[in-house]
C-alpha cells in the first residue's frame, strides 16, 4: 500500500495542480476562515463517495485557503491514514438492493478503544460540479453529474469538463469520534456503522438541500396530474351531468396541465445566474442578504414554502436567485396567468415558474388539476414560492392575505398526513426592500385612479430602458420560519393528525390566521434603508420640508430607537450615519436639498411626496407603538402609566392588525419600556407622577411631534370612520357603506388639506379597518347584515378622541358634518 502510494503521488500532486488552475468554485460555504476546528486534533476528511476528482480538488482547496490538508496521508496515532476518506459506494446486485460495505472509521475506533482520550476530527464535506436538479433524461442527466444518481468516470470527467465555474463546496460541523453514537461501546464495528449512518443522513440533507428531490419528466407529470383520482372523479361527475363527454373533459384536464406545469432546467437556471447576475450589478448598488441560516437549518428535511411580500416584479426573479447563489435548490413559484406572455413565459417556465389563473372558483376541472399539481410538489417535497398578497402591494403596506393558496397548501399537507408519508412543512417568510423600485410611476399612476397596464413583451422593453437610472441597494430579509405541523398544533390541538375528511370544518377559520401569522412575520423581518428612514421623518413634516440638521437628528433617533427597542424581531439598520442616509437619498433624487444662509433644507416636491409614502409604508409598522405613545403627549404633556394605558388600550389592536403587528402580551410592559426609552433619548422627562414632555431643548418637542405624526394617519382614518358609524347608529349601515362613506371623507380630508396622498383613502385600508372592529368585537353584524354595536364602542370612541388635540379635532368634525 505505501509503496503504490509512493508511486503514484506525483501523478497526484500534478492532477491536483491541474484541478487547482481548471476550477474557480462559485460557492464555499461556510467560509474556510469560519471553519471552527480544534487545532490539537488531527483533521480527517469525509466525502459523501469515492471520487478522485473530489480528493483532488478538496486538496487543492485545503492548500489554499491554509487548512489542515486534506492531501496525502495522516500519521494519527499508530495509525496511518489517507487524509480525505469516502464513504464506500453501495454494491449493486441484480437480484437485492445494494448493500453499504463497511465504513473506514473501524481503525479509528478500535485505536480510540485501546488509546482512551484519542481524538480525531472527522469533517464532512460535500462537493457539486454543477447542480442539475435530477431527472430521469436528457443530456444535462449525462453532464451535469452531481445529479441524485451516482456518476461515472466519463461523466465525472465530462462534468469537470464543462462545470469547471460552476462547483460549490459544503463543509459540515466537525465531528469528534467521542460524539459519535455509541462511542462508548465496545462493540467497535456497531459504533463504526452508526458513524456511516450518521454521515449518510448529512450528506443525504446536504444534497436535498442544494438539489431538491428529483423532477419528472414534464409530460410525465402533467399525465399523472391530469389521471389522479380526484381530477377523474372530477372528470366522472362533470360527464353524469351531461357535460362534455369523459374523454373531451380528460383532454382538457391535460391541456390544463400544460398551461399550468413549470419546465425547471438546468440550462436555464444557469443562463439565469449569469444573467441575473449583471443585470443586479447594472441595475443595483449590492443585494444584502439576511438570516437565510434559518433556512439552511431545514431544507435538508422540510418541504419549504417561501413566502416573501410582494412590492415589485423584479421579486420573483430576485428571491430564486439569490437562493441559488447561496446554494439552495431555487423554488417552484406560482406566477399569474398575465406573466405567460411571448418569450417571457417560457423562459420563466423553465426557470421554475408555474402558472395560475387569477380566479377559477366556477371551473371545477381547473381547480382539481390545479390542486392536484400543488400536491405532487408538496408531497414531493419541491420548495414552493407564492405571494400570498395575491398582488403586488401600490400603497407600499403589506396586503392582507388571500385564503386561495395557503388553503390548497394546507388542504396538500393535511392529505399527505392521512396517507402517513410526509414530510415536515415550514412557511418561510421572507421581506423583501427597495430603496427604488422600477414601477414607481406605474404606482402613483394607478393609485390616482388610473388603469393597470397589461403586462406585455413592449411593456418590458420600455421597462429596460429605465436601467440606466440608479436603484441604490436592495435587501433581503429572511423572517422566522413558521412549521406547520407545530402551528395546527396551536390553533386546533392535536385531533389535526387524524383527520381524515378533504376539508375539515375548522379549515375556513384556521387559513385566515395562518394567513395573519404569515404576513406578521413579513413585516417583522422588514429593512430599514436610507430612503424609507427618511420618508418617515420628512413625510411627517406639515410641508415636506425641514431642515438638514433636524433631519439627521430625527433620522439619529429613528435609528436608536430600533436599537434600543426594536419593532419586530428579525428588522434591520442600514450601515452609515445619518448624514450618509440623507446623501444617499439625494442621489437616487427622492428628495431635494436647498442651500441657505442659516442652515440648508431638505424638501420634496409634490411627486417626491407622494413616492416616499410607499416606501414610508414599507415600514411604519416598526414605529407604530412609539408613534402612538409619542402622539398621546401632544396635545396633553403629562401622563402616567395608567393614564396613558387607558387611552392607548382601546385603540391600539386596530392599529396593530392595521399594521399587522403582533400585540404583545402585555401594553403595559411594552409601553413601560417604550417611556423608559423616550427618556433615555431625551424625548421626555420623569416627573413625580409619571412622564411630561421636555420643555429644553426645543429639538426634543419636535422630535417628539415628528415622530407622534407618523400615527396621526391611521388614528384620522379611525376617527372619521367612527364619526360615520355613530351618526347612522347601529343597524343602519353595512361593512360596505362604512367603508366607502369612510373613504369619501378621507378623501375630502385630503383634498381640502393640501395632503396629495391617494393611498390616505385607500379602500382597502377602510374595509380592514371594518373588519378589524369585527374581530374584535366592537361590531356585528344583524340577519340583514347591518353593523350593530352598542354603549361599549361609543364610550371607547368619546374615551380615544381625547388623544387629538382640539384644533384637530375641530378640524375632523368639520369635514364630517360639512359632508
Amino acid at each position: 500500500m505505501a509503496f503504490r502510494h509512493l508511486l503514484t503521488t506525483p501523478l497526484r500532486a500534478l492532477m491536483t495542480r491541474l484541478i487547482a488552475a481548471w476550477v474557480r468554485p462559485r460557492l464555499i460555504e461556510p467560509a474556510p476562515e469560519a471553519l471552527v476546528l480544534e487545532p490539537s486534533l488531527p483533521v480527517l476528511y469525509v466525502l459523501p463517495r469515492p471520487a478522485i476528482s473530489d480528493a483532488l480538488l478538496l486538496a487543492s482547496l485545503t492548500r489554499h485557503h491554509g487548512l489542515p490538508l486534506a492531501g496525502g496521508r495522516r500519521r494519527i496515532g499508530q495509525l496511518t491514514l489517507p487524509a480525505c476518506l469516502a464513504l464506500p459506494a453501495p454494491r449493486r446486485r441484480l437480484w437485492k438492493r445494494g448493500a453499504h460495505p463497511e465504513a473506514p472509521f473501524l481503525p479509528l475506533i478500535e485505536q480510540r478503544l485501546a488509546e482512551a482520550g484519542r481524538e480525531v476530527q472527522l469533517v464532512p464535506v460535500s462537493i457539486f460540479w454543477g447542480r442539475a436538479p435530477g431527472k430521469r433524461f436528457g443530456f444535462w442527466r449525462m453532464v451535469a453529474a452531481d445529479s441524485w444518481q451516482l456518476t461515472g468516470r466519463l461523466r465525472r470527467l465530462l462534468s469537470v469538463l464543462v462545470n469547471r465555474r460552476s462547483v460549490e463546496v459544503h463543509f459540515g460541523a466537525p465531528l469528534r469520534l467521542g460524539d459519535l453514537p455509541g462511542a462508548a461501546d465496545a462493540d467497535a464495528r456497531l459504533t463504526n456503522r452508526k458513524a456511516a449512518r450518521l454521515l449518510r443522513v448529512h450528506f443525504r440533507r446536504v444534497r436535498s438541500r442544494v438539489l431538491g428531490p428529483d423532477l419528472s419528466h414534464r409530460r410525465t407529470l402533467i399525465e399523472g396530474v391530469a389521471r389522479s383520482p380526484e381530477v377523474r372523479e372530477v372528470i366522472a361527475t362533470m360527464a353524469a351531468e351531461g357535460r362534455p363527454s369523459a374523454e373531451r373533459l380528460q383532454h382538457r384536464a391535460l391541456r390544463y396541465g400544460r398551461e399550468i406545469a413549470s419546465n425547471m432546467t438546468y440550462p436555464v437556471l444557469r443562463f439565469m445566474d449569469g444573467l441575473l447576475r449583471r443585470l443586479w450589478n447594472r441595475l443595483y448598488d449590492g443585494v444584502d442578504v439576511r438570516g437565510l441560516e434559518r433556512v439552511k437549518a431545514l431544507a435538508g428535511d422540510h418541504t419549504l414554502v417561501y413566502v416573501p411580500c410582494h412590492r415589485s416584479h423584479v421579486d420573483y426573479l430576485l428571491l430564486s436567485y439569490v437562493l441559488y447563489h447561496d446554494g439552495l435548490m431555487p423554488p417552484h413559484v406560482a406566477a399569474g396567468r398575465n406573466l405567460n406572455m411571448p418569450l417571457i413565459g417560457p423562459l420563466l417556465r423553465r426557470g421554475g415558474a408555474f402558472f395560475l389563473r387569477r380566479t377559477f372558483r366556477d371551473n371545477r376541472l381547473y381547480t382539481a388539476v390545479f390542486n392536484a399539481y400543488l400536491h405532487r410538489l408538496i408531497s414531493r417535497g419541491h420548495p414552493l414560492e407564492y405571494f400570498i398578497e395575491g398582488g403586488r402591494s401600490r400603497s407600499g403596506r403589506m396586503l392582507p392575505a388571500r385564503p386561495g393558496m395557503l388553503a390548497m397548501t394546507l388542504r396538500s399537507f393535511l392529505r399527505s398526513a392521512a396517507a402517513g408519508h410526509h414530510q415536515p412543512l415550514a412557511f418561510i417568510p421572507v421581506h423583501i426592500g427597495y430603496e427604488r423600485i422600477i414601477e414607481n410611476a406605474s404606482y402613483q399612476r394607478e393609485l390616482r385612479g388610473g388603469k393597470k397596464r397589461k403586462e406585455s413583451p413592449l411593456a418590458l422593453l420600455r421597462m429596460l430602458g429605465r436601467l440606466r437610472q440608479p436603484f441604490g441597494r436592495v435587501s433581503v430579509n429572511v423572517g422566522e420560519p413558521l412549521l406547520m405541523a407545530d402551528f395546527l398544533d396551536g390553533e386546533v390541538g392535536g385531533g389535526w393528525r387524524e383527520a381524515r375528511e378533504a376539508r375539515p370544518v375548522w379549515l375556513d377559520e384556521v387559513v385566515p390566521r395562518l394567513g395573519e401569522a404569515l404576513c406578521r412575520r413579513i413585516n417583522a423581518a422588514a429593512a430599514l434603508n436610507p430612503i424609507n428612514l427618511v420618508a418617515l421623518a420628512l413625510l411627517a413634516t406639515p410641508h415636506h420640508a425641514i431642515e438638514a440638521r433636524l433631519l439627521e437628528r430625527q433620522l439619529d433617533l429613528l435609528a436608536e430607537l430600533q436599537r434600543r427597542l426594536p419593532g419586530a424581531a428579525h428588522a434591520s439598520l442600514p450601515p452609515g450615519t445619518p448624514a450618509e442616509w440623507v446623501d444617499q437619498a439625494l442621489a437616487l433624487g427622492m428628495v431635494q436639498r436647498r442651500a441657505h444662509p442659516l442652515g440648508d433644507i431638505v424638501l420634496a416636491d409634490a411627486s417626491q411626496a407622494a413616492l416616499l409614502g410607499w416606501y414610508r409604508n414599507n415600514v411604519l409598522h416598526l414605529f407604530a407603538l412609539a408613534g402612538l405613545t409619542a402622539f398621546a403627549f401632544r396635545h396633553q404633556p403629562a401622563h402616567d402609566l395608567d393614564t396613558l394605558e387607558g387611552l392607548l388600550a382601546p385603540g391600539w389592536p386596530i392599529l396593530a392588525r392595521e399594521l399587522m403587528v403582533a400585540p404583545p402580551a402585555s401594553l403595559r410592559e411594552v409601553l413601560s419600556a417604550m417611556l423608559g426609552v423616550l427618556t433615555e433619548l431625551g424625548l421626555l422627562a420623569r416627573s413625580e407622577t409619571g412622564w411630561q414632555r421636555r420643555e429644553e431643548p426645543l429639538d426634543a418637542g419636535e422630535c417628539l411631534d415628528l415622530l407622534g405624526q407618523l400615527m396621526q394617519p391611521s388614528l384620522e382614518r379611525g376617527y372619521l370612520l367612527l364619526a360615520v358609524l355613530l351618526d347612522a347608529g347601529p343597524g343602519r349601515l353595512t361593512a360596505e357603506a362604512l367603508a366607502d362613506q369612510g373613504r369619501q371623507l378621507a378623501e375630502r380630508l385630503a383634498l381640502l388639506s393640501g395632503r396629495d396622498a391617494p393611498e390616505f383613502f385607500d379602500t382597502r385600508l377602510f374595509v380592514s379597518l371594518v373588519e378589524s372592529l369585527e374581530q374584535e368585537g366592537w361590531l356585528w353584524r344583524s340577519a340583514e347584515e347591518q353593523l350593530l354595536f352598542n354603549d361599549r364602542l361609543c364610550d371607547a370612541a368619546s374615551h380615544s378622541r381625547r388623544l387629538f388635540d382640539p384644533l384637530l379635532r375641530h378640524r375632523l368634525q368639520l369635514v364630517t358634518r360639512q359632508a
